[in-house]
């Protein structure tokens, strides 16, 4: 019966990832953001589960990419569509986040370069469900932390209230070339630490320990805009720690 917890955990994380696309579909992006963050959660904690219970196995690493292509491959691709589609809007306001009645029967043709997300992220579930080296360690970005950046950007336009920011995260180039950055992490040769404890001796994961206090800090201090920074900072503190 055990062996059923750790796929039931990750059948949890793709009914999240329907649920969000759903709301991401109708434009609803602080909605599609919760239920991906409840996808995450439960992504997070099947494979502690398994690994808790011993009960790994092949089904279950398939059924783990599966669940992230929906929660972490199509919505943030559908997100970057409405953020592109709503940058050629003549203007902003918080209310455009909560319907599409601006949108109307037209849909700008540059919006779906947002799906390139999708299509990177695919590639990369697919490497690495074949690549054996990805143990203790990630090579490239991992679809779950390219997701809450990517997620990060309509929130912190509904809670920042910044109209420098809005005009940043609302330029089409912008926009652009978050999509083509992102596409390039998710699939690069960075190695970047997995944050996965073998003990919980500092020396043998000091860069986890400061990893995650300096993101509790980034959270309480710059909360959504703290998202992106913390997705910079875990790609620095890597390459940090890589070459020490």
């Amino acid at each position: 019966m055990r062996s059923y917890i750790p796929n039931f955990l990750t059948l949890l994380n793709l009914f999240s990832g329907c649920v969000a696309t759903v709301f991401a579909v109708l434009n609803q992006l602080e909605m599609a953001a919760i239920f991906v963050f409840i996808g995450i959660f439960f992504d997070f904690f099947d494979g502690l589960a398994a690994r808790a219970l011993n009960v790994q196995s092949e089904i279950g690493v398939q059924l783990d990419s599966l669940a992230d292509m929906v929660t972490s491959g199509v919505v943030p691709g559908i997100v970057m569509f409405q953020l592109l589609d709503m940058s050629q809007a003549s203007g902003w306001s918080e209310g455009q986040l909560g319907g599409i009645p601006w949108l109307g029967a037209d849909v700008a043709p540059i919006s779906f370069f947002g799906f390139i997300i999708t299509l990177a992220s695919a590639y990369r579930l697919a490497k690495f469900n074949v690549d054996e080296n990805q143990v203790s360690s990630f090579i490239g970005l991992p679809t779950p932390a390219n997701t809450l950046l990517i997620l990060s950007l309509p929130l912190i336009l509904l809670y920042h209230h910044n109209d420098a920011l809005n005009n940043i995260i609302l330029n089409q180039w912008f926009l652009l070339g978050l999509t083509l950055v992102s596409a390039y992490l998710l699939n690069s040769r960075i190695e970047l630490f997995a944050l996965k404890f073998g003990n919980w001796s500092f020396k043998d994961n000091a860069v986890r320990y400061l990893f995650l206090v300096a993101s509790l800090v980034l959270l309480i201090t710059l909360r959504f805009l703290a998202i992106p920074v913390i997705v910079i900072l875990y790609i620095l503190l890597s390459i940090i720690n890589k070459n020490t």
